[in-house]
């Protein structure tokens, strides 16, 4: 008689083959969605090369694209109006090499990224996604949040250019810093009575955004951890791990303005953690004073000669202002 197979065995075996099966589908919608890119991208090439055609150039005009987007929408459906169009004709200029489209994005990720006209935006954007593996969700959210601008101003200009052609590489303790941090996921832009322990709160609620908003790499460890020292008790609001840079981040949130006792005090932590946290193979911990205000002269005379690796910033509970972050960054580069 037939031994059926025992219960252990069968779901390996069903595990084996539902592996199997995800890995392929996601294959299979890789490779559907590079055929995709690099179709539109053809798509986008025929177009300019026919608008650059002299008398066909000024026998369409403007109309070339309205008049496309009807007949192919005819023929073949939806996913072709003009819009699109407009998008696949920019994805062949932003990138007239189709060897530098990325394998791993999507159209979706593409439309979003075109519809900045900067170039250093655009390749930053671009390389970011594949570093982070950013969704198309993701990548809106940092696009909204002007991400690429907030990382820039803090940079010369070669270190710009590095950063668009590259995306954010986290090498040193200051790559972790933006200024300001957006906190708009935690829609409480129109509140003004919320406390510090409310704002602490709805960032560990919303923990999968403010990882994004913080970057790659950090690992999260824990809420109001406690510091015995002298028989008294300090609480760190927020303790992670980072790690590519292989060290603890300490983050304290203030709810108004940054003092300098805020900053003593992280450099408090800072010590403490150093030589009562640490185990072999870390890194000194770096520290991140977070507050909706500082006045950078204070903060520059709080830090000075302080050893640890101390950051003050700001954050704000809404997206920043993008042509004013676009014409400063314009001014930093011409300046640099």
């Amino acid at each position: 008689m037939k031994k059926s197979p025992q219960t252990n065995s069968y779901s390996s075996l069903k595990k084996e083959i539902s592996q199997l099966l995800i890995a392929g589908r996601e294959q299979a919608g890789r490779a559907v969605n590079t055929i995709l890119v690099q179709t539109y991208w053809q798509i986008g090439r025929h177009i300019v090369e026919f608008e650059q055609g002299g008398e066909a150039k000024s026998e369409y005009g403007s109309n070339l694209l309205d008049r496309l987007s009807r007949d192919l929408t005819l023929e073949f459906g939806k996913g072709f109006g003009r819009s699109n169009l407009f998008y696949m004709r920019k994805l062949y200029m932003a990138f007239p090499n189709s060897g530098t489209l990325s394998h791993y994005l999507g159209w979706g990720h593409y439309y979003e990224i075109l519809k900045s006209d900067n170039e250093l935006e655009i390749s930053f954007y671009t390389k970011q996604c594949e570093k982070e593996k950013w969704s198309v969700r993701e990548l809106k959210r940092q696009m909204r949040s002007m991400l690429f601008h907030r990382l820039a101003l803090s940079k010369e200009k070669d270190e710009i250019l590095q950063l668009s052609q590259k995306g954010a590489e986290i090498q040193h303790p200051k790559d972790l810093i933006k200024d300001p941090y957006v906190f708009e996921f935690l829609g409480l832009k129109h509140q003004t009575n919320y406390t510090k322990g409310e704002l602490e709160t709805q960032l560990i609620q919303n923990l999968q955004g403010f990882l994004l908003e913080l970057g790659k790499g950090f690992a999260f460890i824990g809420q109001q951890y406690r510091i015995s020292l002298a028989n008294r008790h300090f609480y760190v609001d927020l303790v992670f791990y980072h790690r590519i840079l292989k060290c603890f981040v300490l983050i304290d949130l203030k709810r108004g303005e940054i003092d300098h006792q805020d900053i003593g005090q992280m450099n408090l932590y800072l010590n403490y953690f150093r030589k009562e946290e640490n185990v072999e193979g870390d890194n000194p911990p770096i520290g991140i004073v977070l507050g909706a205000y500082k006045d950078h002269i204070l903060v520059e005379y709080a830090t000075d000669n302080i050893n640890n690796q101390l950051f003050v910033s700001k954050y704000q509970l809404y997206l920043p202002n993008k042509e004013e972050l676009a014409k400063e960054l314009e001014r930093h580069l011409t300046n640099n």
